[in-house]
């Protein structure tokens, strides 16, 4: 056996087969969709607990509203009527303070707090979506204490 024959033959060992290194259409879309439903499974987690948030942030707000009674009213008659103004500045007030942002609106005894808040994504950021938006609501109006016992 000559030398060339030698190097042929090792040549022929060491180089790669036609399929080495491909992968399949199947293997890639597979795991595009694990990977999808891995996003849904813990992004979709995270944007419920940013909504529970904001549904907390509402309602806290509304109620921090409510407790603005125009007290000339309230001295005169014994009714509770709210002091729009001062309701409305109350519950932005207390959305200030934990740094959430929404809107609201006091209609008659009614204080309805809306919250807006984005959730980053982390996973399904690979797929393109990079924040998901949550909204929660709260609304609250003026009542008095206990009025009866529960057994």
């Amino acid at each position: 056996m000559t030398w060339m024959d030698r190097m042929d033959r090792l040549a022929r060992r060491i180089r790669p087969r036609r399929d080495d290194g491909q992968v399949s259409a199947f293997v890639v879309t597979i795991t595009l969709a694990i990977l999808a439903l891995a996003g849904l499974g813990l992004d979709g987690g995270l944007a419920l607990a940013a909504k529970v948030k904001a549904n907390g942030h509402a309602e806290a707000a509304a109620r921090a509203g409510a407790q603005a009674l125009d007290l000339s009213v309230y001295r005169a008659s014994g009714q509770f009527h709210l002091n729009p103004a001062q309701a409305a500045a109350e519950a932005r007030r207390y959305l200030d303070s934990v740094g959430a942002s929404g809107t609201v609106t006091v209609s008659g005894n009614t204080v309805t707090v809306t919250v807006t808040a984005s959730q980053p994504t982390q996973l399904l950021g690979l797929i393109g979506v990079s924040s998901l938006q949550v909204h929660g609501e709260g609304s609250a109006h003026p009542q008095r204490g206990v009025t009866t016992a529960e057994p």
